[in-house]
């Protein structure tokens, strides 16, 4: 990737930004990311039009994007549990093609149902964009939640 997207500075106080930044610091085994600030972490989730053009159209996902993937939907699932006090699990079955479909069960509910494809381009415009569209499922799962609270109590 190329120069930071990020402004350093930007407001990543955000309840998702801060828990994508935890998933994110959490598949770092190595600890490369241990003197990097949350914007460096944050950054390759920022998918510029500029950065966007530089990926093929049609590719394979490779295994940091999948990780990638798998840290927004944990995150997402963090999210929905502090919301609603409720253990929320994310599942995620991607093809090496990067098509696939992503869940995010409470007890027997699904809460939220994602298909994706063209995996290997997963990215937001901006850090505002990817807050915004993360609580937008979250309140989507958290309505569901409600409507049928036994079958996520179950």
């Amino acid at each position: 990737m190329n120069d930071m997207t990020i402004e350093p500075g930007t407001a990543l106080t955000a309840p998702f930004i801060r828990q994508m930044v935890v998933q994110l610091r959490a598949m770092d085994s190595y600890g490369t990311y241990d003197n990097w600030s949350d914007e460096k972490v944050l950054d390759p989730m920022i998918l510029t039009k500029e950065r966007r053009r530089e990926i093929p159209v049609i590719g394979d996902p490779d295994e940091v994007v999948v990780a990638r993937i798998k840290a927004y939907y944990n995150a997402i699932a963090v999210r929905v549990e502090q919301e609603s006090g409720l253990m929320a699990v994310p599942m995620i079955n991607l093809s090496h093609e990067g098509f696939g479909r992503a869940l995010v069960m409470v007890g027997k509910l699904v809460v939220i149902d994602k298909s994706l494809r063209d995996v290997h381009r997963f990215g937001f415009d901006t850090v505002e964009k990817l807050d915004t569209e993360a609580e937008k499922l979250v309140a989507r799962a958290l309505t569901t939640i409600e409507k049928y609270r036994a079958a996520a109590e179950d």
